[in-house]
Parts: C-alpha cells; sequence; structure tokens
C-alpha cells in the first residue's frame, strides 16, 4: 500500500483497532498537550509501506504531554502505572516534555510540537492525538516527505548541534532499523548538509 499524504496516514490509522485503542487509552489521562509519538507512528508508516502483515513490535509506547505546573518524575510513572492499568498489554512510556530539557541538557521547549521537532530523526518527530471531539490529528513539525521516502536523516536539531553527533549516530547503530525495514536509507550527520 502508498501511502502519499496526511489523508492517507490519518485513514490508514483510523483503520486500525490497536492504534486507535492506544491513543483512546491515553486520552484518558486528560493530559495537557498531549501527543503519542515516534516509533508509534514512524513504525506503522514502514511497516505498511513494506507490506508487512504483522505489526513490528515496539520496545515502548511513547505518551509525551506538557505541565510546565509539575516536573516531578513520580507523576509520570504514576500516569504510566494508570495507563498499564487501563492496557497492561502496551509497553507505557510517559514524558513530560517541560521536564525533558533538563535530562537532554537543551533549552527549555515551549509545547509538546517543540520537543518533538528536536527528536533526532525527521522520521522519528511525528505525533498523533485525539482532539475534544476524538478527531484524530497528526503533528510533524519536519514533514512526512522523509518517512514516506523512508528516509532516516538526522532533524535540523541534531544537524545544527554537532555535539549532538554521538547520539544520533549510537542511535542509528543501536536501532538497526534497516534490519527490520530493508527499503530504508540510513543517512549519518557525517553525510548530511546543513540547510
Amino acid at each position: 500500500m502508498r501511502i502519499n499524504n496526511e489523508k492517507d496516514l490519518l485513514q490508514l490509522v483510523k483503520e486500525d483497532p490497536w492504534m486507535m485503542g492506544v491513543l483512546e487509552t491515553a486520552k484518558v489521562l486528560e493530559l495537557p498537550d498531549w501527543w503519542v509519538c515516534a516509533g508509534f507512528v514512524r513504525s506503522k508508516i514502514w511497516d505498511t509501506l513494506h507490506g508487512f502483515e504483522e505489526r513490528t513490535s515496539l520496545p515502548d509506547v511513547d505518551v509525551v504531554y506538557f505541565d510546565k505546573h509539575n516536573l516531578d518524575e513520580a507523576e509520570e510513572k504514576r500516569l504510566e502505572q494508570k495507563l498499564i492499568k487501563l492496557n497492561p498489554s502496551i509497553p507505557w512510556s510517559v514524558k513530560n516534555e517541560a521536564r525533558m530539557h533538563l535530562i537532554n541538557n537543551t533549552p527549555p521547549y515551549t509545547s509538546s510540537i517543540d520537543a518533538i521537532s528536536k527528536f533526532p530523526e525527521t522520521a522519528t518527530a511525528l505525533g498523533l492525538s485525539l482532539d475534544e471531539h476524538d478527531e484524530l490529528i497528526l503533528t510533524a513539525p519536519h514533514g512526512l516527505e522523509d518517512v514516506l521516502l523512508m528516509m532516516v536523516k538526522p532533524s535540523p536539531h541534531f544537524q545544527e548541534n554537532k555535539d549532538l553527533t554521538p547520539i544520533y549516530e549510537q542511535r542509528l547503530s543501536e536501532k538497526d532499523w534497516k534490519a527490520i525495514w530493508k527499503q530504508l536509507q540510513v543517512h549519518s550527520i557525517h553525510t548530511e548538509k546543513s540547510e
């Protein structure tokens, strides 16, 4: 199957009961500026483009939100436990992006979307959420072109900050996405030109 644009992607997700179930469960928490992001979205796209019949398993399902009024890591763990009780079959990971700049040693993020835009790869900088009317919404700060072309490239944040090069390169090595999705084109920071 071909995915050509955001409309195609949203339709694909709407037709996936497992993905919609994950989103509906995450929405129960009523978190501010929440998204289920990264591999949750990216892997669905690559699985579909590779014609996989079965979903590639995910090491975790990332739920991010933005709440600068409670930066306690224990709150994230409490929210994870709540999600585990709601659906114990999902490997939930919950992170408050209002706190994550302290972990990532960057200036504070202004929102969850700002944080997603600073994920290491453009193809990973994706998130899905449900609005107040349960309509599916996508954030793709760097667009969908790279993920749809099956290109793994550093996000502008990682491209512009050379001290992040080792983190990006280590992720490429550890994730070894090409072993799963053979058609990927993987770019190291060294072969990328700054835009």
